[in-house]
């Protein structure tokens, strides 16, 4: 499988060169915006990737840039336009209040790692290597985070992990109290991150001190990620197929705002789909529609239901009188349904 390797950059001229090369990626990439606007406009001629190589070729040398990293702007310019649906993307800014963060993209053939260094356009740029590549590199890009640091981001082709898993099937109810809530009755609490830094973040934005908060944004960023993978290979390697609930993370976070920022639950089910794959296993999307209301016993909609009953977090069903904890019982619904509706296509 694709997976992208994330190293930071080491040192102040490292930096320095690679904004220098930045400038030259918006030059290109603010190139191919102005042509084929015009092209369209003054010709109805809609330019690909190819055409954008075409008219750019033999200009890497004289900016400073490998050809493929010319050739991956273009490519990429055609590719977010048409993905966009719009005549005309935005500027790539060198300076001034609205500048672009720093982005040099190249392929495969244009770099070269050894160890602890990336060799590109006959510069050395050294970086910190938390982990070994697993794979090939089939592409990359350096790119620039809001604090100004830079990374390398290398594209490998992974293998597969070998895992014996300790469980067949769970169902997992994501939610704000808790970031997961499993069938077996387990949960994976959610820390919230952001709300243990709120006031701090709120005072360095209230006092107009834009670097503070930026490092600490960064911080609670990078410990919410943290979490996330930590929390999400521990089930990948534990259970083989995962039933997850299909709750809107977008819904949750107009309706819920900082809450559900917190939980993460969007990232938290594209995380376990990757990681999941990875270890030889499975996420399947399922319809949690009345899960939480339905008696996981006997299948009765006895359970506690609308906006005001949400505070109820355990009730007895009146039909069978069995005990529920509320997101353990949507869980083990989620799982049921998981598991009928992959019978049913295996019957098919």
């Amino acid at each position: 499988m694709i997976l992208t390797y994330r190293y930071r950059i080491k040192g102040g001229f490292s930096r320095r060169k690679l904004s220098a090369l930045s400038k030259s990626v918006n030059f290109v990439w603010n190139y191919c915006n102005e042509t084929s606007f015009n092209a369209i406009r003054n010709h109805s001629d809609f330019l690909s990737g190819f055409d954008l190589n075409y008219l750019t070729a033999g200009t890497g040398k004289e900016i400073g840039l490998h050809s493929q990293t010319v050739q991956a702007i273009g490519e990429e310019y055609a590719t977010r336009r048409i993905q966009f649906k719009k005549r005309k993307l935005r500027w790539r800014a060198s300076s001034g209040s609205k500048k672009s963060l720093g982005w040099v993209p190249f392929k495969s053939t244009s770099v070269k790692v050894d160890g602890n260094k990336a060799t590109y356009a006959k510069q050395a740029f050294k970086f910190w290597k938390s982990r070994d590549l697993p794979g090939k590199i089939k592409c990359g890009s350096f790119s620039q985070d809001a604090q100004g640091h830079w990374y390398i981001n290398l594209v490998v082709e992974a293998p597969l992990i070998e895992t014996s898993h300790a469980i067949d099937a769970v169902g997992v109810d994501l939610g704000l109290k808790d970031t997961a809530v499993l069938s077996d009755g387990s949960k994976v609490e959610n820390p919230r991150i952001f709300l243990k830094y709120e006031n701090k973040l709120a005072g360095f934005q209230r006092h107009r001190k834009k670097r503070q908060a930026q490092k600490l944004s960064a911080k609670i960023k990078n410990i919410r990620k943290d979490f996330l993978h930590k929390e999400t290979l521990r089930l990948a390697r534990k259970y083989k197929t995962i039933f997850v609930g299909n709750v809107s993370g977008k819904f949750l976070q107009s309706s819920h705002g900082k809450s559900s920022q917190d939980a993460s639950t969007g990232m938290f089910r594209q995380i376990l789909k990757y990681k999941a794959i990875r270890h030889q296993g499975l996420v399947v999307d399922v319809s949690e529609f009345a899960s939480t209301v339905t008696c996981c016993s006997c299948l009765k909609k006895t359970g506690p239901s609308g906006p005001s009953d949400l505070r109820i977090r355990g009730w007895i069903c009146s039909e069978c009188l069995s005990q529920h904890d509320r997101d353990v019982n949507a869980a083990k619904n989620i799982l049921r349904i998981g598991l009928d509706a992959l019978r049913a296509a295996n019957v098919a």
